[in-house]
């Protein structure tokens, strides 16, 4: 059974496997309609975002989450099967958090953080 390539980027995602996950969401985004678009690089910005955080940078962790977040507003509750409220509030709480401390912080307090999943519509969220 093959998955879509949306399936496999958050596969990539929940994995923490965040720089595979921005080649197929990206790949997915050039395609995509002008409706999807913000959807998908919505996505893709917070996975780097992720990525940015794994490698301590907190600039671009902040920079990212926030612009992420500001894009996937509008496909709320959810939107192709994935529960934005969810990946919107784990995010929001993520990027708050990282806020919250210095960027030389980050290296110790990102071994303890979890990182935001990306959760079907009808899955059981935490």
């Amino acid at each position: 059974m093959s998955s879509s390539p949306l399936d496999q980027g958050i596969q990539q995602f929940n994995q923490q496997d965040f720089y595979a996950c921005h080649d197929t969401l990206e790949a997915i985004w050039m395609e995509a309609t002008e409706g999807e678009r913000n959807f998908y690089q919505g996505i893709l910005q917070i996975a780097v975002a992720c990525y940015h955080l794994s490698n301590h940078n907190w600039r671009g962790t902040v920079t990212l989450l926030g612009e992420g977040t500001r894009r996937l507003r509008s496909y709320q509750p959810d939107y192709e099967g994935v529960n934005v409220s969810q990946l919107l509030a784990d995010s929001l709480d993520l990027l708050s958090q990282v806020q919250q401390i210095t960027p030389e912080a980050i290296p110790q307090w990102v071994q303890t953080t979890p990182y935001p999943k990306i959760y079907p519509v009808h899955a059981d969220s935490p």
